[in-house]
């Protein structure tokens, strides 16, 4: 794992609108309007700046707030929580390490059996990398996040 995740200008100059609103403005995307709200697909979500591995899809789920929900990041050492009071609330602000883009927030409303946490993240923060692709695309070393025991397991398929 030498990869050096950073905040990439070529990255930012290639944002759309509303990736640049969310990511390098802290704001949020409309609910249920996101690209990977109901993305089921197997795969890893990367911050869209950096590129540093954020969340995997075997800790999403369906919360029903709109936004890619996700029990837990990949490694925390690529986020970053800082406590935030804007819009007279008091909430927990996630952002990626490296390229200190604005992802969600993080809520103590999560499915309680992993953990309790609910990442609620902005889709316009975020790339897709499908599992098949993750080799080919330097993402290889999480691969085993997808073994056969993890898969059609995550917290989210399982219909109440």
């Amino acid at each position: 794992m030498s990869h050096q995740y950073s905040k990439n200008p070529a990255a930012i100059d290639a944002l759309t609108p509303e990736q640049y609103r969310v990511t390098q403005e802290s704001g949020t995307e409309p609910p249920f309007t996101g690209e990977y709200c109901d993305n089921h697909e197997p795969g890893i979500y990367v911050d869209i700046v950096s590129g540093e591995p954020l969340f995997a899809s075997v800790s999403k789920f369906d919360s029903g707030s709109g936004w890619p929900s996700f029990t837990r990041p990949i490694d925390a050492d690529f986020v970053v929580e800082r406590r935030d009071r804007s819009h007279f609330m008091d909430r927990v602000e996630v952002r990626s390490a490296h390229a200190d883009s604005h992802l969600g927030h993080v809520f103590p409303d999560g499915p309680r059996e992993a953990g309790g946490l609910r990442y609620c993240i902005n889709s316009a923060s975020l790339r897709f990398i499908h599992r098949d692709d993750l080799e080919a695309q330097g993402y290889g070393q999480y691969l085993p996040l997808f073994d056969v025991s993890d898969q059609h397991q995550s917290v989210g398929e399982q219909k109440s």
